[in-house]
């Protein structure tokens, strides 16, 4: 066995990738000491954590870190010995085969790592010849190393090379460095706000859309004549400065994206800045700022788009317009600030963010013409579903023009027949009209949270649902001054259990406590509240907890609404279909030219000689399996000054076992039953002047009262106001119906004094028994 190394044909350098778990690796080379193994990560020279062993081994050794390296990272072991003699032969002295073998062994390694070393060297093949000595070094200063004609060095000038200064960088010529961004100064763009720059932007935002380019737009203020269009193509826009358009009317002046069914995704778009020469007369919506289109996953940041029909227009094309942010700035002098729209059947327009936005109208700019911020709206034949549009803090200054306003001064405006979940928080409303929106059609499951409303003070934050209008889809939630009373919305009239309300009115008709009762089909027809509420009918059924309602009956509540016109109405049961009377101030019905809204359901009008409104379908039915129907936002119409609110059965079995209205917690509306009124009260009164004649010892006097309705059966009391210890006064009903009598009879109990009562009131008292 060999008592030294011995110096095999193996290459004094391994590598390997790391997989983040191997800790130790083999080296096959020899090596002479510890100190020679060099150990690199990444290029990156270690001198720390790990240890080496196998030093003097002719075989090699191994590696071992104290951690493993992380995964996918290149390890290098290699030997690197010092390059000096380390023993020395003494004349006359012993020449030891060992130390002359560790002599020579040395050497072989030290060549070996040179010839490892030559190979990843530039030099000629072995079949060339040649001189490759550089120049001396003034000689090559500012030149490029290249080759001639022959193939010798040759020194070339400059070629623009640039390096970025951090390490890692690569060499790259001036011209790719400028391509990586374009910019409309590169094509002329002069953006002193006097030449035209509008040839000059748009070659460059054909230029970015070809290359796939971000586009940016410098300082100034660039005016064009002529619209202008950045293809969906291009990476993105960034605008320092701002666009002036000076074009003929009619006309979009910046479109970004494409159209059609194009997909234009992932896109940037910042600090966007559109402004009108001339303030736009409102006359043509096709007078757009900036219209977006297609967008898709983008973020846009729109600072200033001014003096346009419309300031900005989302579109959705031949597809969507989706799932992105928009910052908005200021949004001036524009009939219609934000249009959210859809082009065809195939287009839709969902699920967008925007941030801020300051909606607002000078004084002077078409002073008679209605203005809205925010537009939700479609094409003929459009997709007209908008939904989940979300807004964040926007503010709306829209100048409504007079005391009371002479022209609609909107925030947002829902023109399409149908829109889920658009909300709006923290909403500004400054010179608006007294309406936070206007729903044109079904738009169901909005929210609009107004945060202040200011100027000619407060006047309402509302949502007006014009003639057309099918649902009462939207909810506003007014801070401003009354933001502690929104967290408890009021209960207003409650019949917990229906079943435990009901009282015989007479021999065949039932009542209830609190209530009216309606017919499907009363005689007459009635036209009055009083004709057309009843306080008992026939054909309901009482059950042990519930009551069976059919199809002719209804039962509800009578509300003062002469200032709360909207009600929420819940209803336990099963098949119950909810309806609504109105009636004005003098208590006439309403016709079907005073509509009412549900929330959740379209109404249908009855016409006489019911004259309700009721909804399309049963409170319990589901709509995709669920129960959406179950809690209905009433809305009634502006006219209306009393109305009664309630549900009739949906079927001849319907189920009616609790009935409950609420309201917002800023109202508090008065419910009509009992007292003056005909239905809902149990007790029945009357009282006459009566001057007993003197009664003797153990007679009595009896006087007969009218008391209408009463009816055999009922509990009957009767008082006088003067009051004598011995006078009993006991009633009988004599006669029922609508004019019932009861005659009160007063005995005198004394046992042998007559005694004369004053002239006072006589009072009497029956009370409907409960079933």
């Amino acid at each position: 066995m060999a008592d030294h190394i011995q110096i095999g044909d193996i290459a004094p350098r391994v590598h390997y990738v790391t997989n983040g778990m191997q800790g130790a690796f083999t080296y096959p080379f020899p090596i002479f000491e510890i100190e020679d193994l060099e150990v690199r990560l990444d290029n990156v020279r270690e001198f720390s954590g790990f240890t080496v062993s196998g030093a003097g081994d002719s075989n090699g050794g191994q590696v071992t870190f104290d951690v493993p390296p992380a995964p996918g990272r290149r390890l290098t072991l290699r030997r690197n010995l010092r390059l000096a003699r380390t023993s020395d032969f003494q004349s006359n002295g012993v020449l030891r085969a060992r130390v002359l073998n560790d002599e020579l062994d040395y050497q072989v390694a030290a060549m070996q790592e040179q010839q490892d070393a030559l190979t990843g060297a530039m030099r000629l093949d072995p079949s060339e010849y040649g001189d490759l000595t550089l120049p001396s070094a003034p000689g090559r200063a500012n030149k490029v190393l290249g080759f001639d004609a022959t193939g010798g060095i040759a020194l070339l000038a400059q070629t623009g090379l640039i390096t970025n200064a951090f390490t890692g960088a690569v060499p790259r010529s001036v011209e790719d460095k400028l391509a990586e961004a374009l910019t409309a100064r590169d094509f002329g763009a002069v953006g002193d706000g006097v030449a035209d720059d509008g040839p000059a932007l748009q070659a460059a935002m054909n230029a970015a859309a070809v290359a796939g380019k971000l586009l940016v737009i410098g300082e100034g203020t660039h005016r064009t004549t002529m619209p202008l269009s950045l293809s969906g193509d291009a990476a993105g826009l960034t605008m320092r400065g701002s666009i002036l358009y000076a074009g003929t009317w009619g006309q979009a002046a910046l479109t970004i994206g494409s159209g059609g069914a194009a997909r234009n995704a992932t896109r940037h778009y910042a600090g966007l800045r559109v402004m009108r020469a001339t303030q736009s007369d409102w006359s043509s919506e096709s007078d757009v700022g900036i219209r977006l289109v297609n967008l898709d996953a983008c973020h846009v940041e729109v600072l200033q788009a001014e003096g346009f029909c419309i300031g900005i227009q989302t579109l959705g094309d031949e597809r969507g317009f989706e799932d992105s942010t928009l910052h908005l700035g200021r949004i001036a002098n524009n009939r219609y600030g934000l249009d959210i729209r859809t082009g065809s059947a195939a287009g839709w327009n969902n699920s967008i963010t925007y941030m801020g936005g300051h909606f607002a109208n000078a004084s002077s700019v078409n002073p008679t013409l209605s203005r809205f911020g925010v537009r939700f709206s479609c094409a003929a034949g459009a997709y007209n579903r908008h939904n989940a549009h979300h807004f964040v803090g926007p503010a709306f200054e829209l100048q409504r023009q007079g005391t009371p306003g002479t022209v609609d001064a909107i925030p947002f405006l829902v023109d399409v027949a149908d829109a889920r979940a658009i909300t709006a928080r923290g909403i500004r409303m400054e010179q608006c009209s007294p309406y936070v929106a206007r729903h044109t059609g079904g738009a169901n499951d909005c929210l609009y949270e107004v945060g202040y409303v200011g100027t000619y003070g407060f006047t309402g934050a509302g949502i007006h649902y014009p003639a057309g209008a099918t649902r009462a889809g939207g909810t506003v939630v007014a801070l401003h001054q009354a933001a502690a009373a929104h967290g408890s919305p009021r209960l207003v009239a409650e019949a917990g259990n229906v079943r435990a309300r009901a009282f015989r009115w007479n021999s065949t008709d039932i009542g209830f406590e609190g209530m009216t009762v309606l017919s499907g089909n009363p005689s007459g027809p009635p036209t009055t509240m009083n004709g057309l509420c009843f306080a008992g009918l026939s054909s309901i059924t009482l059950n042990n907890d519930n009551i069976t309602l059919p199809t002719s009956r209804g039962i509800g509540f009578v509300v003062d609404c002469t200032l709360c016109k909207e009600f929420f109405l819940a209803a336990e049961g099963t098949t119950l279909r909810p309806f609504i009377v109105q009636f004005d101030g003098s208590e006439t019905v309403l016709n079907d030219s005073a509509p009412v809204l549900f929330s959740n359901m379209n109404t249908v009008w009855q016409g006489s000689p019911s004259s309700w409104w009721e909804g399309n379908a049963d409170l319990d039915s589901l709509s995709a399996g669920i129960a959406l129907n179950r809690l209905q936002r009433v809305t009634l119409h502006s006219s209306a000054a009393y109305a009664v609110i309630g549900v009739r059965g949906g079927s001849a079995g319907a189920v009616l076992k609790a009935l409950r209205l609420y309201v917002g917690g800023t109202d508090a509306p008065a419910i009509l039953a009992g007292g003056g009124r005909l239905w809902g009260g149990r007790e029945l009164t009357a009282s006459i002047t009566y001057d007993p004649p003197s009664i003797a010892a153990g007679a009595n006097a009896t006087q007969a009262v009218t008391l209408p309705y009463v009816q055999g059966g009922d509990f009957v009391s009767v008082s006088h106001s003067s009051a004598s210890g011995f006078i009993e006064w006991s009633g009988a009903i004599t006669t029922t119906g609508s004019s019932g009598t009861v005659t009160a009879r007063a005995t005198n109990r004394h046992a042998s004094t007559a005694i004369d009562l004053a002239s006072g009131t006589l009072m009497v008292r029956a009370v409907k028994p409960r079933l």
